[in-house]
């Protein structure tokens, strides 16, 4: 195997070129971060999607914003409805070049409107505010590293496709077809920009991820003159979560948590509308069988109550991404590479997860934490380490040069999946 941490004239030149974009990577950062993305904030999104294809114009590549068709959600009166996100950004470049990858990424935050809006300056070189990490940091190092590349004179030898999406943090629900068509229309390497731990390390396998919303339907009544005329949605529905919580540690790796019950009105009235709002995750296909299985179990169980009935949306929507042999011999070259600018990475198996998890079910290994160094991501609290945007751009710069040379084989390694 070529030595992939050995520099080449071409990776000294590509490092010199992202340290002198260091600084447009961190104020286009802080400027998109300025925009709140998040994910129901369907005005923020389409706000800034077209400021990200203009950004992304630097490249030699043809842009598309792209408007996606609507979502099923549950809302609060337990109804099905539609939901439009924002438009999903589509960036390709040369499709006929010999080794093809997939890179994605997405602009939407966890934060709504109004609930966390400032950027302050931490000090020892870290920053606070919405999405700097996760993952607006990341899409702007992608940007840095693909625009350095493009400077280089190996671009003619790799093509890409781009796919950034409005609707990550939701499960890409509207985005998945893409992310899909993209990875098998002749990807063999995927780079996802999720951040990389605070540590500097990378995720290795990640779990699969399942969002359910069970409707529970009672009886009304008046609690004081005719209790016993009514059947409680809500009574029904907390014996359904202390059953979902007992599924924990019955099955190695798989763990359920219930985020939420929306339901019942006034103390004087027996409530007959519950909805259990809550996720699951599973370390492979069967042991994620096994979950949907007992979820189906507990709604049978909850309807078999005298008066209730109910329905189950939603399912597992990332399917696992376990290591394989593919998957880590990329895991060793991104090492690899990374010793060539003195970083010792490695990667931690993680319940989280991605985009990555649904490149790698479309047939194409990938890694998925090539973005910024940060932490406390998810709340009022995240942060980005802000050196660490020339040396994970570098990181990636040296990715591509290697993909493109060939001293990274892509094709050997898509080989491995099959």
């Amino acid at each position: 195997m070529t030595d992939l941490s050995v520099k080449t004239k071409d990776d000294e030149a590509i490092c010199e070129r992202i340290a002198d974009l260091d600084s447009n990577m961190k104020s286009r950062t802080f400027d998109w971060a300025k925009i709140n993305t998040g994910s129901w904030n369907r005005d923020g999104l389409e706000a800034l999607a077209p400021k990200l294809g203009d950004a992304f114009s630097a490249l030699e590549a043809n842009i598309e914003l792209i408007k996606t068709d609507p979502f099923e959600k549950v809302n609060d009166q337990g109804q099905v409805e539609g939901f439009e996100t924002g438009p999903v950004i589509r960036i390709s470049s040369r499709p006929a070049a010999e080794t093809q990858i997939i890179m994605s990424g997405h602009y939407d935050t966890v934060f709504p409107p109004n609930t966390f809006t400032d950027i302050k300056d931490l000090g020892d070189g870290k920053f606070n505010g919405p999405g700097l990490s996760d993952m607006k940091g990341g899409l702007s190092v992608m940007l840095g590293a693909l625009q350095a590349f493009e400077a280089g004179p190996l671009k003619d030898k790799l093509g890409y496709q781009i796919v950034i999406t409005p609707d990550e943090e939701t499960g890409n629900f509207a985005s998945a077809p893409f992310l899909t068509e993209a990875a098998q229309s002749g990807a063999m390497i995927g780079m996802t920009y999720e951040p990389c731990m605070d540590t500097g390390a990378m995720s290795g396998g990640r779990k699969g991820s399942a969002v359910f919303d069970i409707v529970l339907h009672g009886r009304s009544a008046h609690a004081g003159r005719a209790k016993e005329e009514g059947r409680s949605a809500v009574e029904a529905a907390a014996a359904m979560v202390l059953a979902l919580e007992g599924l924990n540690g019955q099955r190695d790796g798989v763990t359920f948590n219930v985020g939420a019950i929306d339901g019942g009105s006034a103390v004087n009235i027996v409530p007959d509308l519950a909805i259990v709002r809550f996720g699951a995750r599973a370390p492979d296909a069967e042991a994620a069988a096994w979950a949907s299985a007992q979820v189906e179990r507990l709604l049978e169980q909850a309807c078999e109550r005298d008066g209730i009935s109910g329905h189950m949306h939603g399912g597992f929507y990332r399917p696992p991404k376990p290591r394989n042999a593919a998957q880590q011999e990329l895991f060793t070259a991104v090492s690899e590479t990374g010793k060539a600018i003195g970083l010792a990475l490695e990667f931690v198996d993680t319940g989280g997860v991605c985009e990555g998890n649904n490149i790698f079910a479309a047939g194409v290994p990938n890694v998925d934490t090539l973005g910024v160094m940060g932490g406390r991501i998810h709340s009022a609290e995240e942060y980005v380490i802000m050196s660490s945007f020339i040396e994970r751009a570098q990181l990636s710069g040296l990715l591509l040069n290697r993909l493109a040379d060939g001293r990274l084989n892509a094709k050997k390694i898509k080989a491995l999946m099959e």
